[in-house]
């Protein structure tokens, strides 16, 4: 293993490792918002308000949030490939159970438990690859991943929505299951053997302490700067989608639901510039364009202010390819950046406060949306977004390549 460089572009084993991640990620995100594009039917099936049924996406965020420095822990005892598989297997059998939920509190119950399973995948994904990609690659290769989570999240979002349309929500959460347990699949199939990582149970020395290994990270500043991008740009990300559907289905808009859930295409965007940014990322630097796709997200957000059905959906383009580009770009610095001892609690720790920022601002930006009205919940994204411009600049500026 100690003269395994990483696999290099146009190998076989660079190719199934992509388009298995890629699985992994469709797998992973299409479950954890299958209810989004169906927050409105959830909220009057319940008689939930918008921040209530939004839990239903905040519970399997905040069971992810907590799960991942716990998965980290496991993919370093039994590897990194056995823990995302028994990850993904076991939430796409609770998956399978959340349709049959008639009470909130259950169905919150199994959405928490669901994300924790899925927590597996995006706490060593970044780490896997970064280990088993030749290092001048492994910012292009995770612009790849991230572009696989899109469609993912893409996926969950649009067929839900759809099949809610002719047979209720219930049936278009178990429609995201199936479609799941096919990329689940394909994800178990192709995904190649870790050859740059041994784990613990093989080892004859230890390596660091779990304590020892997450305090690496905690100390550095670089570290911190990473993990407030994927909290602050997150949690501004998801109470957008959460609440968008909310603001347009309300006067002067009236967008019907089939229309609504048109717009989670957008998603696309962030699937071309995730791989676009790691490619520019490894041109030009990774801090430039991080910072350039935080400012394309400000400009999304702009041009939601503007009353019109195209420049809220040109906004939401321009906001989620911004986004995408962004966190592709954060989450494959993150492993890179870190001491080799503890890469996977450093992608573990960018993945905390990712959905915890999700958790988070998910739900309580809703209580702004709902009290003080449209202009100030997006006032209040546009802050994010400068605040994480600003820590980036002030954190990474030095050690930018």
């Amino acid at each position: 293993m100690s003269d395994f460089s990483g696999h290099l572009p146009g190998s076989r084993a660079y190719r199934r490792l992509l388009i298995g991640l890629f699985f992994g990620g469709v797998a992973t995100f299409a479950q954890l918002y299958a209810t989004q594009a169906v927050l409105p039917v959830i909220a009057a099936d319940v008689g939930a308000s918008p921040s209530g049924a939004a839990l239903t996406v905040s519970a399997s965020t905040l069971g992810l949030a907590v799960a991942v420095i716990p998965w980290s822990i496991v993919a370093d005892r039994v590897g990194r490939v056995p823990a995302m598989a028994i990850g993904l297997i076991a939430a796409t059998l609770l998956g399978g159970i959340t349709p049959f939920a008639h009470d909130l509190g259950i169905l919150l119950a199994l959405r928490l438990l669901e994300g924790a399973a899925l927590g597996a995948v995006p706490a060593v994904a970044l780490a896997y690859l970064s280990e088993e990609v030749d290092a001048r690659h492994v910012a292009a290769a995770a612009g790849s991943y991230i572009a696989g989570t899109t469609v993912g999240g893409l996926t969950g979002r649009v067929v839900s929505g759809w099949v809610a349309e002719l047979a209720g929500w219930r049936w278009g959460v178990a429609s995201v299951v199936l479609l799941c347990v096919v990329a689940a699949v394909l994800f178990l199939a192709l995904v190649p053997a870790a050859r740059g990582f041994m784990p613990g149970r093989f080892r004859s020395t230890p390596g660091p302490s779990v304590r020892r290994r997450l305090w690496l990270n905690l100390r550095s500043p670089v570290q911190l700067a990473l993990y407030a991008q994927g909290f602050l740009l997150m949690g501004a990300f998801v109470a957008v989608y959460n609440y968008l559907g909310f603001h347009l289905s309300e006067p002067p808009f009236s967008l019907p639901p089939v229309v609504i859930t048109l717009l989670f295409l957008a998603y696309l965007a962030g699937t071309v510039s995730s791989p676009r940014a790691g490619a520019l990322a490894v041109r030009h630097g990774r801090l430039p364009v991080l910072l350039a796709c935080a400012v394309v997200m400000t400009g999304g957000v702009a041009l939601m202010f503007v009353p019109a059905t195209a420049a809220a959906v040109v906004g939401l383009v321009a906001f989620t390819a911004g986004f995408f580009g962004a966190h592709a770009v954060a989450s494959g610095w993150t492993p890179v950046a870190a001491d080799p001892r503890a890469r996977a609690q450093a992608s573990s720790l960018y993945y905390l406060g990712y959905y915890a920022g999700s958790s988070v601002f998910g739900w309580a930006l809703g209580l702004v949306f709902g009290s003080a009205g449209w202009g100030w919940f997006l006032g209040a994204v546009l802050a994010m977004c400068v605040v994480a411009m600003g820590l980036a600049f002030a954190a990474l500026r030095p050690v930018s390549p």
